[in-house]
C-alpha cells in the first residue's frame, strides 16, 4: 500500500498529549504507533483560544480549533468544527464516541469513511437528567446509521450493538494498558501509606460507580489498612459526596484527583488491592490498568466487569457483600497473590496495548484500501 493510503484523522477527544480521560489515552498511544508504521495522523484537538492552527508532536499533526465556550456546549461546538473542518482531507476517520454522532451526517453525505468507537452505553448513566438521555439516545441511533463500520470495546456493547445494525458492521476491540512493575514508592511515603497495606479506588465519584457502597462497606469496621480514594470531591455542594464522606471512617483517605501518571500507577502497583465499583459501560480504562499492575481486584458483579477480570476476581452487590471480600483479602496473602497472577494473565491474553493497537490498525488498513 502507498504511504498516501495509509491516513488517519481523529476526532471525538479534547486532543493529544493525554491529559483528559481514557480515549485521549488512547488515542496518544494509537497516533504514535501509526506514525512508527508509516501512516499520516492527524488529531483534531480543543484549545480555549487563538486561530485555527496545526501544529507537529511526536511526528502526529495536530489541528488545533478554538472554542471560548466551557463544558457540553463547548464541547458539542468544537465537535462540529472539527468534522467540518475533517471534510477538507479524503483522510480514514476514527471517530472516539458518539455523543454528537448527529455532526456525523456530513461524512456519511460525503461518502467519507468514517469508523466510530461506540464507547458504552451513555443513555443508561444515572448522572444524566432526561434531557441528555434522550440526546445520547438519539446520537447513539445516528452513530449507528452515519458510521461506516462501528467499534465496541466489548463483547456485550456488540450485543447491543447488532440491535440497531447488522453484525458484520461492528468489530470487538477493547481498550488496552500498559504494564506496570518495577515502579518507586515515593508517593506512597507522601500520602502515609505502605507497601500491600491499602485498598485502592481509581473513579468518578458517581452513583453508578458504587463509591458510597464501597466506602459504607469498608468503614464498618476497623480495617488496620487504608482506603485511598482517588477523584475530585466536593464535601460542601454535592449531596452524594457529602454522603460519602459520612460513611468514611479514619482509615479511609481522601486524596483528590492526581493526575500524574507516574504517581497513579505507584500508587496502583503497591495497593494490596484494587475495587471497581462500575456498574455501567463496556471495557472501562480503569479496570484493564489494574489488570495491567497485576492487581488483585474486588469488582462490582455485573456483566461487563466480568468479562475483563481474571478467574481469582472477587465481586460485589452492595455494601455488605464489599466489606465481606474486603475482609478476606486482608486477612489471606496467599488468596491476594493468586487474585495478583490471574490479573496478569488476563491482562496479557486480551488487553495488551500491542494486541489492541494491532487490531486498529488491521481494521482501519482494510478501510483505507475501500
Amino acid at each position: 500500500m502507498s504511504p498516501q493510503m495509509k491516513k488517519l484523522s481523529i476526532l471525538g477527544i479534547r486532543g493529544i498529549p493525554a491529559a483528559h480521560g481514557g480515549f485521549e489515552t488512547f488515542a496518544e498511544y494509537l497516533s504514535l504507533y501509526l506514525v512508527s508504521k508509516g501512516w499520516e495522523v492527524t488529531v483534531y484537538c480543543q484549545v480555549e483560544e487563538g486561530e485555527v492552527s496545526s501544529t507537529v508532536w511526536n511526528g502526529v499533526n495536530l489541528i488545533n480549533i478554538p472554542v471560548k465556550q466551557g463544558g457540553s456546549l463547548g464541547t458539542v461546538i468544537f465537535d462540529f468544527k472539527s468534522i467540518v473542518a475533517s471534510l477538507k482531507s479524503d483522510d480514514v476517520i476514527l471517530t472516539l464516541g458518539y455523543n454528537t454522532a448527529i455532526f456525523n451526517v456530513l461524512h456519511s453525505i460525503t461518502r467519507r469513511k468514517n469508523i466510530i468507537n461506540m464507547d458504552g452505553i451513555e443513555w443508561k448513566r444515572d448522572k444524566w437528567g432526561k434531557v441528555a438521555k434522550g440526546w445520547f439516545w438519539i446520537n447513539e441511533r445516528l452513530g449507528c446509521w452515519f458510521g461506516s463500520h462501528l467499534i465496541a470495546d466489548h463483547p456485550k456493547i456488540k450485543t447491543h450493538l447488532e440491535s440497531r445494525v447488522k453484525s458484520e458492521k461492528i468489530t470487538m476491540i477493547p481498550y488496552g494498558a500498559k504494564f506496570i512493575d518495577n515502579v518507586g514508592s515515593e508517593s506512597l511515603n507522601k500520602l502515609g501509606l505502605r507497601k500491600k497495606e491499602y485498598l485502592i479506588i481509581i473513579a468518578r465519584a458517581e452513583p453508578e460507580n458504587s463509591i458510597l457502597e464501597i466506602v459504607t462497606g469498608f468503614s464498618n469496621q476497623k480495617r488496620d489498612v487504608k482506603l485511598l480514594i482517588l477523584g475530585n470531591y466536593d464535601f460542601v455542594n454535592n449531596s452524594y459526596h457529602k454522603l460519602i464522606q459520612k460513611a468514611a471512617n479514619e482509615e479511609v483517605i481522601f486524596a483528590g484527583a492526581i493526575y500524574d501518571s507516574a504517581v497513579v500507577s505507584e500508587l496502583r502497583f503497591h495497593a494490596l488491592a484494587y475495587i471497581h465499583g462500575h456498574r455501567v459501560g463496556g471495557t472501562n480504562p480503569s479496570l484493564v490498568e489494574a489488570l495491567g499492575a497485576g492487581n488483585a481486584v474486588i469488582a462490582h458483579d455485573n456483566e461487563f466487569n466480568r468479562w475483563v477480570v481474571g478467574e481469582e476476581t472477587m465481586f460485589f452487590s452492595d455494601a455488605e457483600s464489599c466489606s465481606e471480600k474486603i475482609g478476606m483479602i486482608i486477612s489471606s496473602q496467599d488468596l491476594a497473590q493468586r487474585m495478583r497472577h490471574s490479573s496478569i494473565s488476563k491482562y496479557r491474553a486480551n488487553f495488551t496495548w500491542e494486541n489492541v493497537l494491532q487490531s486498529y490498525e488491521e481494521l482501519l488498513l482494510a478501510w483505507a484500501r475501500k
